[in-house]
């Protein structure tokens, strides 16, 4: 399954991660590095098994633990309208 960003939503990068901007409601989210890591990849295609190996390079963590927490990212991000399946 792939994901992007929602049409209405805007991303910016910012020193430590990025900026998600919801332009309909006005609300915005603010990702951490790891969060900003996970949205730069999907966006460019890769799907959640590509996403956790990068990180689990990047960052010498369990893959489980990586794929779970990827998962979550991905559920709140779907739930408030960020990202689209």
């Amino acid at each position: 399954m792939s994901y992007s960003l929602a049409p209405h939503v805007t991303a910016a990068d910012t020193d430590d991660g990025m900026v998600l901007l919801h332009e309909t409601t006005g609300r915005y989210w603010m990702l951490n590095a790891t969060g900003a890591a996970v949205v730069r990849s999907l966006r460019e295609g890769k799907d959640i098994a590509e996403v956790v190996d990068e990180l689990g390079v990047r960052f010498s963590q369990d893959t489980t633990r990586l794929t779970a927490d990827v998962k979550k990212l991905l559920e709140h991000l779907l739930k408030a309208g960020l990202v689209t399946a």
